[in-house]
C-alpha cells in the first residue's frame, strides 16, 4: 500500500512540475511515417489484384481548357529552336511491380499514347504506385531546315541495361530496360522498355542533337533494389535564365543515386519567356489555382498586409542611431533601396507596448499574397510564387516522447516571410506541382497529393503550422526530429482562413510592365537581431526531463535546430532570398 502511495506521489509531483513549465501531458499525435524504402516484401507477397493508387488517373478538380488570349500560353507546342515539343499525359502501361518503392507499393512503367502526328517519343515514363497516375513526357518534332543534321535522329542501336527476371519482386512480367545508343552529335533523353528480350525497333524513339540538350540530375527515387534503381530526372542547372527543359522521362541505373545521369534533358535555344503568361492570364490562373490558407485553431499571430504593418507603427532602425527610428511610409517608399545585405538597417515593431502587441497579432482581414511569376525549366513552366507576411513568428514547442514542452523564446522573431509556389505548365495550363515552404527548406508535392477545397472553387488547400507558419499540404503533426523527439509543427483546419486569391502582382521581370513596390527592394532584415542566453532558456526546460536519456536526447535535438530558431533575428525579404531567381530545391 505504502509503495503504491509513494508511486502516486511521484506522479503527482511530476505532473505539477510539468504543468508549472507549461507542458501538456497528453499523448501527442503519431509522427509522420517516413518514406518506406523496403524494397521487396518476400514474406508476404502482395496481390496483383489489390487496388492501388496508381490504378486511378488523377484529374484536377476543375479542368480549364480556355485562357485569355495571348502569346501562346497553354497552346500545346513550344519551339525550342528547330525542335518543337508537345506535352503528353496519356499512357499505356507496359510493366508493373507490386512491392518495393515508396510505401512498398511497387512502381509502373508506361509509354505515351495519343502522340500528335509528326511527333516522336523521347523516352518512357515511370512513377511509384503509391500515387494516382499523374505525369507527362515531352514528345518532339524536327522542324529544322537541315536534311543531314536535323534536330532528331533515331538511335543506331540499344544497350540492354537490366532485366527483372532474377528479382523476387511481385511483378506482372519481366521488364527489359534499354538505353538508346545515339549517333555521334546526338544524345538519348530516355529509355525504351519491353517485356521480351528482343531489341526494340530503331524507329521507336528519337535522339536529340547535342546542342539542344542539357545535363540532367537524378531527383526522387521511383523504385529499385540495392543493385538497380529508377529515378526521376531534371536539369542540373535551374533558374529563371536557365534553358534546361525537363522531359518527364526516368533514368534507370546501377547502384544508388549517382550523377550525372546517363540520359540528358532538353535545352531551349529560343526565348525562355516565349509562352509565359501575360498579366490577364496570370490573373486567370490565380482565379483557378490560388490556395486557401488554413491557420491553426490556436494561432495567435496572423498574417497581415505589408501596408497594414507599416501604417500601424512599424519602424526603421539605423545602426549607430538606434534612439531615432523612423516611421515607415506606405509601400516602404522611405526604405533603403541599395542591394546591400549588411546590418546597417532593420525593421522592428512599434515602441509602445500596446501597439506592439497589436501589431504582433497581425490582421487577417488585411492580409494579401504577393505574387512573383518566373520562368522555370527553360520556359516550359511558370513558377507562381505567392508570398505571405506575418508581423511576428511565435515560440516553438517540442515533443519529447509523450511530453510536450513550450520552448520559451526559442523560435520567436519579428517578421516572417512564408510562401507557396504554383508550378503551372506553359504548354497545357495545368497545375502540376505545389511547393510548400517550411522554415529554411520545404518540399514539392504533386497536384495529385494535395487537398482541394470542397466547394464550387475546388481550389488548393494549404495548412500553416502553429506559431511557425510553415506550409503543409495536410493537417496533423510533423515532428522536426527523430525517435519521438523534436520540434512540433502542428496544423489543423481552424476557422481562420486566408484567401490567397486576394493578391498583388509585385514582380514578373519578363513582362517588363510590373511596377515593384519599394519594400520589395529592401534587402536588409525585417526584424531585429537579439541574442538571448540559450543555455539559460534550456536550463529551465530540461528540469522537467527527470530521465537522463530524455535530457540527453533533448539536448541533441536542440543542437540540430536551424540558427533562426536559436535567437531572435528577422528574415530578409523575398527578393533577397536565393529562390527569387532560382529553383526552390
Amino acid at each position: 500500500m505504502s509503495a503504491n502511495v509513494g508511486i502516486l506521489c511521484i506522479f503527482v509531483v511530476l505532473f505539477m512540475a510539468i504543468e508549472a513549465m507549461g507542458v501538456v501531458t497528453r499523448a501527442a499525435p503519431m509522427d509522420q511515417i517516413s518514406e518506406n524504402k523496403n524494397l521487396f516484401n518476400k514474406t508476404r507477397p502482395r496481390s496483383q489484384s489489390r487496388s492501388r493508387p496508381i490504378d486511378y488517373t488523377f484529374e484536377l478538380p476543375i479542368a480549364t481548357t480556355s485562357w485569355p488570349q495571348g502569346n501562346g500560353f497553354a497552346g500545346g507546342i513550344l519551339d525550342l529552336g528547330g525542335l518543337q515539343v508537345s506535352q503528353v499525359s496519356t499512357f499505356r502501361k507496359v510493366w508493373g511491380a507490386y512491392d518495393g518503392g515508396p510505401d512498398n507499393q511497387g512502381a509502373s512503367v508506361y509509354e505515351p499514347t495519343s502522340v500528335p502526328k509528326g511527333f516522336s517519343m523521347l523516352g518512357s515514363y515511370s512513377q511509384p504506385n503509391n500515387k494516382p497516375l499523374f505525369g507527362y513526357v515531352l514528345v518532339a518534332k524536327d522542324v529544322s531546315s537541315s536534311t543531314s543534321n536535323g534536330t532528331l535522329k533515331p538511335p543506331i542501336d540499344y544497350t540492354l541495361l537490366w532485366n527483372t527476371s532474377s528479382l523476387s519482386a511481385n511483378q506482372n512480367s519481366t521488364l527489359y530496360i534499354w538505353l538508346p545508343v545515339a549517333p555521334d552529335g546526338y544524345k538519348a533523353l530516355g529509355h525504351i522498355v519491353t517485356t521480351t528480350p528482343e531489341k526494340p525497333s530503331l524507329d521507336k524513339i528519337m535522339s536529340v542533337r547535342s546542342d539542344l540538350t542539357e545535363q540532367c540530375e537524378t531527383t526522387s527515387w521511383i523504385w529499385g533494389s540495392n543493385d538497380f534503381n529508377f529515378y526521376d530526372v531534371r536539369p542540373s542547372n535551374r533558374g529563371t535564365q536557365s534553358p534546361g527543359v525537363r522531359v518527364g522521362t526516368f533514368v534507370a541505373q546501377n547502384g544508388g543515386n549517382t550523377n550525372p545521369s546517363s540520359i540528358s534533358c532538353l535545352k531551349n535555344l529560343n526565348s525562355i519567356s516565349k509562352v509565359m503568361p501575360n498579366q490577364k492570364q496570370i490573373e486567370a490562373i490565380l482565379q483557378v489555382y490560388s490556395p486557401f490558407l488554413y491557420l491553426h485553431s490556436d494561432e495567435e499571430y496572423f498574417p497581415s498586409s505589408v501596408n497594414w504593418f507599416f501604417s500601424n507603427g512599424a519602424l526603421l532602425y539605423k545602426k549607430g542611431d538606434e534612439l531615432n527610428p523612423i516611421q515607415i511610409q506606405q509601400n516602404g517608399t522611405n526604405l533603403p533601396q541599395d542591394h546591400n545585405y549588411d546590418d546597417s538597417y532593420w525593421i522592428n515593431l512599434p515602441v509602445d507596448d500596446a501597439n506592439k502587441e497589436k501589431v504582433k497579432r497581425g490582421n487577417l482581414e488585411s492580409a494579401e499574397s504577393y505574387v512573383h511569376v518566373k520562368p522555370m525549366f527553360g520556359g516550359t513552366f511558370s513558377d507562381i510564387v505567392m508570398w505571405i507576411y506575418y508581423p511576428f513568428n511565435g515560440p516553438a514547442r517540442a515533443k519529447v516522447e509523450l511530453i510536450n514542452i513550450k520552448l520559451g523564446k526559442i523560435g520567436e522573431h519579428v517578421g516572417d516571410w512564408e510562401h507557396v509556389t504554383l508550378r503551372v505548365s506553359n504548354l497545357d495550363g495545368k497545375l502540376w506541382q505545389m511547393y510548400f515552404s517550411q522554415h529554411s527548406s520545404g518540399s514539392w508535392v504533386d497536384s495529385s497529393q494535395i487537398e482541394f477545397q470542397n466547394d464550387t472553387t475546388k481550389r488548393p488547400i494549404v495548412y500553416a503550422s502553429l506559431h511557425g507558419h510553415a506550409a503543409y499540404p495536410h493537417e496533423g503533426l510533423v515532428l522536426l526530429g527523430e525517435n519521438g523527439i523534436g520540434v512540433r509543427d502542428d496544423t489543423n483546419k481552424g476557422s481562420n482562413v486566408m484567401d490567397m486569391g486576394k493578391f498583388v502582382l509585385v514582380s514578373a521581370d519578363y513582362l517588363g510592365s510590373v511596377k515593384e513596390p519599394a519594400w520589395l527592394n529592401f534587402y536588409r532584415e525585417w526584424g531585429p537581431k537579439i541574442d538571448y542566453n540559450l543555455d539559460e532558456q534550456l536550463k529551465n526546460l530540461k528540469k522537467v526531463l527527470i530521465i537522463g536519456k530524455l535530457k540527453e536526447a533533448f539536448e541533441r535535438m536542440i543542437k540540430t535546430l536551424p540558427n533562426e530558431m536559436l535567437g531572435e533575428e528577422g528574415p530578409t525579404g523575398p527578393k533577397a532570398k536565393k529562390v527569387w531567381n532560382g529553383d526552390e530545391v
